[in-house]
């Protein structure tokens, strides 16, 4: 089955509301990331994937990207999450951004 991944879809997939806010907001990050719609659908399969680290792919509050976060306090965890972003930005040739002092990545665009 192939599910057609609207901004519509890809919000409720990573557990925000679909509603007029968050459908602009998603709109300016789709439009400031290059080659959004080649690296989109796998953005659900990356979100399922960080949950085992207390992670997401989120909406940014300060900067037009989705970014990747780890919550997580544990040496072991961060460690498995840092390999998986690498792992998936290399993978999908994704461009990412690792925020200071954080364990968040912006996603930036496709190399």
């Amino acid at each position: 089955m192939n599910i057609d991944l609207t901004p519509e879809n890809l919000l409720i997939q990573l557990g925000y509301p679909a509603n007029e806010a968050t459908l602009a907001q998603l709109k300016r990050i789709i439009d400031n990331t290059p080659g959004f719609e080649k690296f989109a659908k796998h953005l659900i399969s990356l979100n399922d994937e960080l949950k085992r680290f207390n992670g997401v792919v989120a909406l940014s509050n300060s900067k037009d990207y989705l970014k990747i976060k780890c919550d997580s306090d544990q040496p072991e965890e961060i460690a498995a999450f840092e390999d998986l972003v690498k792992h998936w930005s290399e993978k999908y040739k994704v461009t990412v951004e690792k925020v200071e002092g954080k364990n968040t990545y912006y996603i930036l665009g496709q190399q």
